[in-house]
């Protein structure tokens, strides 16, 4: 026992307070031995007073109290090491530049910082992701040799691979002598963090232990970097391996079967979530909500909304967002003014799903009125995206004129998605001046950017501007921009097959092609004619039919017709907006086949019931 902690006993023997300190679970009890120690002079003891501070700056602990910390620090003569060291830990997460201000004290103070002030000292600037503090931090950890602490060299990976400087960490671990699996899991969350998953699994895989966090990282990392069927796949390891996930894990799945559009998967982690006496909080119940909407099933998604014990503002923002992709407007404004009347304030992305309910719902009035309210009665400050919202709103509902003011007279420079939210407009409405107009902005802005050329593209077509789409077509060619592939995910009997156009890789795709042709044969005699507008504009008519036909959603649907029988619903998912082609095919195939089909395209879901869709041809 060290001479601090005999001293410590002591003074418990001798104050039967300080044994109550010792038990002391609420700020209120922990208040009350304070007037006692102040009373009875026993405030003046150094080691009395450390544990009191102590016991304010452990969130662990009941009576965590960074603010009352700080009130009876100012009140000590001479605080020791132990003290800032305290202070240090307690306001590293809370509020990290006051450890930089108890650091320089503790030096001011003269004495030496020792191998528990640098720890969390490094993680505060974690918290701040601030690297030239870090760097600084490093240095006084050199200074004062603890570069060969293992708990300092934890705190350093950790720190530059927060901050992004993977190479920086790289160099700390590699001088480790004894690293651990904190040091290693500290890595992998750096690679994640720059992207480079590869080499994030790569030390994975070569860790000789690994602990729930480090699953947590990789399968987190892999999901924030849309590697999406790669964090499913590792989630299916860890449980061979008989790892219990927990909510961490279980968000970053689930998100992952969110946006592959795996229901039966989502399913299955549902089942998992309930089967482990998970926790349903706020933060994975949303993921749940999020998941369910985004694989078409908002019903169910309402249903896990309501059953969430917790409710945060982002919860009821998921569900707006949930009905807004699913055009159910009205619905969406109801739950925001539950959510309102609930007591939570919206924050500025509630709106921006607000407005897209309105925009795919053509509730232009309403709309406008949601934006006007925005700053009036909540003081939020709208932002470009809530600008591009109200162009789309106008557009979508015909009013370009209105729309192309609206643009011009924005308070804040319109961004290139504010016009090509004009441009798409144009396009539905055939308007091919103001079409031009806007591409003569836009496209400067973003010359890379393939979708405006081919959209303004489209525009000139469908008003017989062949000398117009000939020079977008030329432009393109100069700048070397190419059209990204669009695909298409179908889930069947757990398992997602991706489709691409003109590739050949899925092992049935001649079954499928002639699943295909059948398919089109049917609903030719209901009326189906193939609209080659949309298609790429530099190949011939007879090429563009030859295209239209090899479409990724199209192969999809050939898919699920030949492996499912009904009434088992189809559910797409797309990278892109569906093409009109493929809109009005599959609404015939939803007649002549008797099927319902659910399709998930970049903007919006798609139900399409008995030869309709829900979108209503407005999308």
């Amino acid at each position: 026992m060290n001479n601090s902690s005999k001293v410590l006993n002591t003074l418990r023997l001798k104050n039967p307070k300080l044994l109550l300190l010792e038990s002391c679970n609420s700020l209120s009890q922990l208040k009350i031995i304070h007037g006692y120690m102040i009373r009875t002079h026993i405030i003046f003891d150094i080691f009395s007073v450390s544990r009191l501070i102590s016991l304010c700056t452990d969130p662990s602990l009941g009576t965590f109290s960074l603010g009352y910390a700080h009130n009876v620090f100012s009140q000590i003569e001479t605080p020791n090491l132990f003290i800032y060291n305290a202070l240090i830990k307690g306001f590293s997460s809370e509020d990290p530049i006051k450890s930089f201000h108890f650091y320089s004290e503790l030096l001011r103070a003269n004495l030496v910082p020792d191998n528990l002030s640098f720890p969390f000292l490094v993680r505060a600037c974690s918290q701040l992701e601030a690297i030239d503090v870090g760097v600084q931090a490093h240095g006084q950890v050199i200074k004062h040799g603890f570069e060969n602490d293992v708990y300092v060299q934890n705190s350093l990976v950790h720190m530059y691979s927060t901050c992004g400087d993977v190479k920086a960490a790289n160099e700390v671990f590699q001088r480790m002598n004894c690293s651990n699996v904190v040091s290693w899991t500290s890595m992998i969350a750096g690679f994640n963090k720059i992207g480079d998953v590869e080499m994030a699994r790569e030390l994975f895989d070569k860790m000789p232990e690994r602990n729930l966090v480090t699953w947590s990282t990789m399968i987190s990392g892999y999901a924030k970097n849309n590697c999406f069927d790669k964090a499913v796949e590792l989630f299916q390891v860890l449980k061979e391996k008989g790892v219990k996930a927990n909510e961490t894990v279980m968000v970053s799945v689930i998100s992952s079967y969110a946006h592959l559009g795996a229901i039966e998967l989502g399913e299955k982690a549902y089942d998992y979530i309930v089967k482990n006496s998970l926790s349903l909080n706020a933060i994975l119940g949303t993921a749940l909500v999020d998941m369910y909407a985004r694989c078409g099933c908002i019903e169910k998604a309402i249903k896990v909304f309501n059953e969430m014990p917790e409710k945060d503002v982002l919860s009821w923002t998921t569900v707006i967002s949930g009905l807004a992709m699913h055009g159910y407007a009205e619905r969406a404004l109801w739950f925001f003014s539950e959510m309102v009347k609930s007591g939570l304030k919206p924050r500025d992305i509630t709106f921006t799903y607000l407005l897209s309910a309105c925009s795919h719902g053509g509730l232009v009035e309403k709309g406008l009125e949601l934006f006007e309210s925005m700053k009036r009665e909540y003081g939020i400050e709208p932002r470009l995206e809530h600008y591009g919202c109200v162009v789309d709103l106008l557009g979508r509902g015909g009013k370009l004129p209105e729309a192309e003011k609206f643009v011009l007279q924005m308070p804040v420079k319109p961004n290139a998605p504010i016009w090509g939210a004009l441009l798409g407009a144009c396009r539905i409405h055939k308007n091919a001046e103001i079409a031009e107009r806007v591409g003569n902005i836009l496209i400067p802005l973003l010359p890379e950017h393939s979708g405006y050329y081919v959209l303004l593209s489209n525009i000139y077509a469908r008003t017989n501007r062949w000398e117009n789409v000939e020079t977008m077509r030329q432009m393109m060619k100069e700048k070397g921009v190419k059209k990204p592939p669009g695909y298409s995910l179908i889930e069947l009997n757990g398992k997602v097959h991706k489709f691409t156009m003109g590739e050949k890789s899925h092992p049935e795709i001649e079954m499928i092609e002639r699943t295909w042709d059948e398919i089109l044969q049917k609903i030719r005699l209901a009326g189906y004619a193939g609209n080659t507008s949309d298609a790429f504009f530099d190949i011939d008519e007879e090429e563009k039919e030859s295209v239209l036909h090899r479409h990724s959603e199209k192969l999809a649907i050939a898919y699920g017709i030949m492996r499912t029988k009904a009434p088992t619903v189809i559910r797409i998912v797309k990278n892109l907006r569906v093409c009109e082609d493929c809109h009005h095919a599959t609404k015939l195939i939803s007649k002549v086949f008797g099927r319902e089909l659910i399709v998930r395209d970049r903007n919006r879901f798609h139900h399409f019931r008995e030869g309709s869709c829900s979108c209503m041809d407005y999308w």
